[in-house]
């Protein structure tokens, strides 16, 4: 388990982490969200002892993470795939960190194996692809079989099927029991792995939720209907607090009832229905209008 408390985080003029208070429960993949510059790396940085805290305090498994007798046990990070001896082969990258701790060669070709690195293994890390690289910071996380497991952006550079394995992963480790908190800018990933959401915006908390819950907060009360009779069915349900937009000449889009609605008025009126299709919000919708206020760098759209 993962607690914060009134945890701040100040460089210089800049504050980066402001006062945000959370927990990230066992049992559950708990995804961490927010713009660049919102505070993400910073906060996980805090969380394994790389940062001080400017005020509040963070414990991972109950105690701050530089107290623990054996972190490596206790938490697995992977913050930056490239802080890794570049002259070293994946298998001795990992030796030497299973030597800090006691931990025996068995274990490192354990984790080798669940990875995918068997074919590297004996490799320079300096001549890893960038998915590569990320299957050997997650081996490390995963070293000292700890019972929290932190990943800052673990599907970076990964292939389909190498986000999909990671997908899996999460889920298989959380449903070990064990605390699963990792960030992602891929929103339809997150979507499938993640249960429950923290989201921050300029170092502050702006949603702490099962991610359900953050989805039916974004989803209005809308259909895409298609029918044979769409500009009957467009005049019949268009009234004040409805919207009707024509899609294509036998689709609309309605805005403002359900689709029960629809079917009861199209059914009073014998307008027969080829699709019936609530529109529900996305998680990247959902995240975009939760953060709409809180971006720190924004582009313009040249379209």
């Amino acid at each position: 388990m993962i607690q914060i408390e009134q945890l701040s985080k100040r460089y210089g003029a800049k504050l980066a982490v402001d006062n945000i208070t959370f927990t990230v429960r066992p049992g559950l993949v708990t995804g961490f969200l927010g713009p660049n510059g919102a505070g993400k790396s910073t906060t996980m940085r805090l969380v394994v002892g790389l940062d001080s805290p400017t005020a509040g305090s963070v414990t991972v498994n109950g105690k701050q993470y530089a107290r623990h007798r054996a972190p490596l046990h206790e938490v697995g990070a992977l913050l930056d795939a490239k802080a890794v001896h570049s002259g070293r082969s994946a298998y001795n990258h990992l030796l030497a960190m299973a030597a800090t701790h006691g931990i025996g060669k068995s274990r490192v070709r354990e984790v080798i194996a669940m990875t995918g690195l068997e074919p590297v293994a004996k490799k320079r890390v300096a001549g890893f692809s960038l998915g590569m690289g990320q299957r050997l910071g997650i081996a490390a996380a995963l070293l000292g079989d700890p019972a929290t497991v932190i990943l800052d952006e673990p599907v970076n550079g990964l292939d389909p099927e190498g986000v999909l394995w990671v997908r899996h992963l999460a889920r298989q480790l959380a449903a070990e029991g064990r605390t699963i908190f990792l960030s992602s800018h891929l929103m339809s990933e997150m979507a499938q792995t993640a249960d429950h959401l923290i989201v921050l915006g300029r170092g502050r908390i702006i949603a702490d939720s099962p991610i359900a819950e953050i989805l039916a907060a974004a989803s209005t009360k809308a259909v895409r209907v298609r029918t044979p009779r769409a500009q009957d069915l467009a005049r019949l349900v268009t009234r004040d607090g409805i919207t009707v937009t024509s899609v294509e000449p036998d689709l609309l889009t309605i805005g403002g009832l359900t689709p029960t609605q629809v079917a009861d008025a199209a059914a009073r009126s014998s307008i027969a229905l080829h699709e019936l299709t609530p529109i529900n919000a996305s998680l990247e919708d959902a995240y975009l209008a939760l953060t709409a206020n809180d971006v720190e760098y924004r582009t313009e759209d040249t379209r």
